[in-house]
């Protein structure tokens, strides 16, 4: 964690040392595509131009030469911004070249330590925590709806399509136990940086992510017996303190500096997108590495059952909420949401309490799809535009309406 903290103080100086060190052109640079704005359309009030009409040549000379300071760190700036763009657009080539390396070479990864791929996970949540604010989960908290649908799409759907696959591809019982124990898991941490690619709604997936991992401490047990007749003992206090340290902490902390320090944030803001890559290519390399030989070894009739576990399950989280009223952007986060398991965990939890050594293939092969899904589906999107409706549907005001825990309470005991 020592390492990740030294780069969390290093990144406002990183910032700062690209970013364009005049005020104008920072203020219009924070914002990627307002460095596409026109010059002509950058307003100069008529006191700056007084005064550079009455300045003396000594001091026009030093103006022009910050100015091609200027000039030259907003095109080092604007060449990022392309570079990370077409960087962040390849992420699923990414995610391909670090799973082939991680099989070919798995020893490439052995320096990833338990230690550092905490410091990844608690990396990406931060920089998903300096794109929220605390009125964006008040938002979604007031509109549970789409919370409650997720959790269902994730404990109900996807566990009764992992065992329909399986026993629809003939898999024996071992394969077909590990396949819906990846059904039966929470979603994955990589899914809130997918949803930000895919300009989805990243603090309600955060709130989903974080509902379906406390979750976990008591479906997943109660899924794999129900359907599997096995019981999976799970660490709950041991979640819990992961989902404190890993998700909810890093983001708080992200949150607390964009309102400290925004002019700070702001600069750093754009480094966001290539911190969640990298370190979720090391985390899925890193995954990957520790389980190439059961991946390798995984048929054919094992790998599309997987694939079309987390294809059908990205699909049906889009459709049924769509068709349910939800607006665009809700529906392409609960896709990402549903399509995208926390897999390593799947992972740990066959190793730990299914005897069969093949339960936990189905897992280890999960990783690969379910990263690739996930990133395929953040950069399609990225390219299709959200329309803005014409008017507002005060018939989707009556289907969700705001929560009201008082009223609710009241209703449930009759009194209502």
């Amino acid at each position: 964690m020592r390492v990740s903290a030294v780069a969390i103080l290093f990144l406002p100086a990183l910032a700062n040392a690209f970013a364009p060190t005049s005020p104008r052109i920072a203020q219009v640079a924070r914002s990627p595509l307002a460095l596409s704005t026109p010059k002509s359309q950058i307003a100069v009030s008529g006191n700056d131009f007084a005064l550079m009409a009455s300045s003396s040549a000594m001091q026009m000379s030093e103006s022009s030469s910050e100015s091609k300071e200027s000039g030259f760190g907003k095109k080092v700036f604007d060449a990022y911004l392309k570079t990370a763009n077409v960087a962040t657009t390849l992420f699923p080539l990414w995610t391909v070249l670090f799973t082939a390396l991680a099989l070919k070479s798995p020893s490439s990864f052995a320096w990833f330590t338990t230690e550092y791929f905490t410091a990844a996970l608690a990396a990406l949540m931060l920089s998903m925590g300096i794109t929220l604010s605390p009125a964006d989960f008040v938002k979604v908290a007031s509109r549970p709806n789409a919370v409650i649908m997720q959790f269902t799409l994730c404990y109900a759907m996807m566990p009764a399509l992992a065992l329909g696959l399986g026993k629809a591809f003939g898999l024996d019982n071992a394969l077909t136990a590990g396949l819906v124990l990846v059904g039966c898991i929470n979603g994955g941490q990589a899914s809130n940086l997918c949803t930000y690619i895919a300009k989805g709604n990243v603090a309600l997936s955060v709130l989903m992510t974080t509902a379906t991992t406390i979750g976990a401490i008591f479906m997943t047990p109660f899924l794999c017996k129900a359907a599997l007749g096995a019981v999976v003992p799970v660490d709950a206090a041991g979640i819990a303190i992961s989902t404190l340290q890993v998700v909810l902490a890093p983001i708080a902390v992200g949150m607390t500096c964009k309102s400290l320090f925004p002019k700070t944030v702001d600069k750093v803001l754009p480094f966001a997108p290539v911190v969640g890559v990298v370190s979720t290519c090391l985390l899925v390399a890193s995954a990957v590495a520790q389980v190439s030989d059961q991946i390798l070894s995984a048929g054919i009739m094992l790998q599309l059952p997987i694939i079309l576990l987390h294809l059908i399950g990205g699909l049906v989280g889009y459709g049924l909420p769509k068709i349910s009223g939800f607006g665009e952007v809700a529906c392409r986060t609960m896709a990402i949401e549903t399509s995208m398991k926390s897999s390593a965990f799947g992972f740990l939890l066959a190793k730990l309490h299914f005897g069969e050594y093949a339960a936990r293939v189905p897992a280890a092969v999960s990783v690969v799809w379910m990263a690739l899904t996930g990133s395929i589906l953040a950069v399609i999107w990225r390219y299709i535009p959200v329309k803005a409706p014409e008017k507002f549907d005060r018939s989707l005001k009556d289907k969700y309406p705001p929560f009201q825990p008082k009223k609710a309470f009241k209703k449930l005991l009759g009194k209502a």
